[in-house]
């Protein structure tokens, strides 16, 4: 992976919500199977949460689901209803970046990994995903 980080811009659908998050040009995305990214589609890849900055006045916009645990903050756009970014259970010092909501033109390299979110526990004890939003660790 590309240890150089790069600033990432995005947002939703109807571009109230708009943020910059800085993290490689080559990313690996987590493609979930609970039962919320499922239904969604969502890949995301996680960044440090000092890594990533709502610009404007993007946060007017949002709205939050939780559910089960309540762990995770799945916020989305009031208005287009897309999620462009939530802070995900297994990393709540992070941020998960949808992927497909980044701009155009600084994802150089997309390599997807599996996490078993019907297997919430088992999952996260088998990858690394915990480690995705450490500022020391090279994404």
């Amino acid at each position: 992976m590309d240890p150089v980080r790069v600033v990432h811009n995005g947002g939703c659908h109807c571009g109230r919500v708009r943020w910059r998050a800085q993290a490689p040009s080559s990313v690996v995305v987590w493609k979930c199977n609970c039962s919320d990214c499922s239904m969604r589609g969502n890949v995301h890849f996680i960044v440090p949460s000092k890594r990533f900055e709502l610009l404007g006045d993007s946060k007017q916009y949002l709205t939050t689901y939780t559910f089960g645990t309540h762990s995770a903050k799945h916020t989305f756009c009031k208005v287009c209803g897309i999620t462009s970014f939530y802070t995900p259970r297994s990393n709540p010092d992070g941020v998960a970046v949808t992927y497909r909501c980044v701009d155009p033109g600084t994802l150089t390299h997309v390599e997807i990994k599996h996490y078993d979110g019907q297997n919430w526990e088992g999952s996260y004890n088998e990858t690394d995903i915990a480690s995705c939003s450490k500022i020391d660790v090279a994404v």
